[in-house]
């Protein structure tokens, strides 16, 4: 039988499909996804939404009372100052889904980044190798946390708990009471302080859309292949669309000179393209690996996952594992940012963490959120943050209305899932 050739049916059987028309973007048009969404969204899976919609209020409020807000300096100073909390937010995102929680991957990348100065500045290592003992020794502690969560059977609160008391008496160990270490390799400080050349932008912005480009074609031949129907290939063009627009409007911002002397500053952030590296990895792991699948569904319902063969203590102890590693890239960010580690490193960077995933939509209840759900959440805590800085309001109102927009957050989530509950038992 042909491909174009129909199976007779009666007609009380559905239309059949025809199988050249799979994966031809044919098959809903962009008003019925657009249907589709907003019938997800009435039924509480709202996503990014929220945080997207409270990141283009705070923007505009702030540039309201601040002239400095908008200006290419601040941009390219909030770009840096969300780094590090975008990568602790997407570390958390794979324990999150789980339905667990990770107390001590804030005082983890402290510790590591101890290791590492120490190492480096009393030791003589070369920065090379002393950072490969950092990442080692953060696998290490993920590895210790994955066995007492999924082996023994303990509550990842009450362990991570324990290790987010416990690394704090190992950092002061290791860099000894008020002591301080300034970061001096160049290599180090340049993530947070140098900036790409101009063409470098636009060239990483052609990556991003080429990589964007041929991640989606390359799902829809899957797709094609295993049978399942596409949707309208109108979605790619929009998502490639606005990918150019919002990507190409921020190189040209950065690249805009926002020196303040002779010496021009301009260029996109060193650490932007390497953390959207890492943000397309895991997005890749998350959305288009079995383990990534397996996250999802064990944080769905965890005996349903097991007596459908998903081996469940194995996920969770990787996914610990994972967790604890991008939080030593998140030390990295922090210590190259502010040049220097101290005892208390990390110390306040994991509430915030779980914050950035949080208000950027993961649930805490796990099986839904996404990685850049936390990235954006990230953004929203940094445009907070730097906000209320420029307007010079004291520390606490800044811990104030984070804290407010967590709850709200966390309100959302509950409300959503009620929601969603109430749509499935009808």
């Amino acid at each position: 039988m042909s491909a174009q050739q129909a199976v007779p049916t009666s007609e009380a059987a559905p239309a059949p499909i025809v199988t050249d028309q799979i994966g031809s973007g044919l098959e809903g048009g962009v008003g019925d996804q657009v249907r589709g969404w907003l019938s997800r969204v009435r039924g509480g899976e709202m996503g990014a939404l929220p945080a997207i919609g409270g990141f283009v209020g705070l923007s505009i409020l702030f540039s309201i009372l601040s002239p400095v807000f908008l200006t290419e300096r601040n941009f390219a100073n909030l770009m840096t100052q969300a780094a590090t909390l975008v990568m602790l937010g997407m570390a958390l995102v794979f324990v999150i889904l789980l339905g667990e929680i990770d107390l001590s991957a804030g005082v983890t990348a402290g510790v590591t980044m101890c290791i590492f100065i120490v190492l480096v500045n009393v030791h003589g290592f070369n920065w090379v190798l002393a950072l490969g003992i950092a990442f080692a020794t953060g696998m290490a502690i993920g590895t210790f946390i994955g066995f007492f969560v999924s082996r023994v059977g303990i509550p990842s609160f009450v362990v991570t708990l324990g290790l987010f008391l416990g690394l704090q008496g190992v950092s002061l160990v290791i860099i000894g009471a008020g002591g301080l270490y300034r970061v001096q390799i160049p290599e180090i400080l340049a993530i947070q302080n140098r900036n790409m050349p101009p063409w470098a932008g636009w060239l990483m912005l052609g990556v991003i859309l080429a990589v964007s480009a041929g991640t989606s074609f390359w799902d829809r031949a899957r797709r094609a292949r295993a049978g399942v129907l596409n949707r309208t290939i109108t979605l790619v063009w929009i998502k490639l669309g606005v990918i150019a627009v919002l990507g190409g409007a921020v190189v040209f911002i950065l690249n805009q000179d926002r020196g303040q002397s002779i010496r021009a500053v301009q260029g996109v952030p060193i650490v932007v393209p390497i953390v959207l590296l890492i943000l397309w990895g895991g997005t890749f792991v998350l959305d288009r690996t079995r383990f990534g699948r397996n996250i999802y569904a064990i944080g769905g319902n965890a005996e349903a996952a097991r007596r459908a063969g998903i081996k469940v203590v194995m996920v969770r102890w990787v996914a610990f594992i994972i967790c604890s590693t991008l939080a030593v890239v998140a030390g990295l960010f922090s210590i190259s940012k502010v040049g220097s580690v101290d005892a208390a490193a990390g110390r306040d960077l994991v509430l915030s963490g779980v914050a950035a995933a949080v208000v950027g939509g993961v649930s805490l209840f796990g099986g839904r959120g996404r990685l850049l759900h936390a990235a954006v959440g990230a953004l929203v805590i940094a445009v907070i943050t730097n906000g209320l800085g420029l307007l010079n309001l004291p520390a606490g109102v800044n811990y104030a209305v984070t804290g407010g927009v967590l709850i709200l957050a966390a309100t959302v989530d509950a409300i959503s899932r009620k929601r969603g509950g109430a749509v499935v038992r009808t």
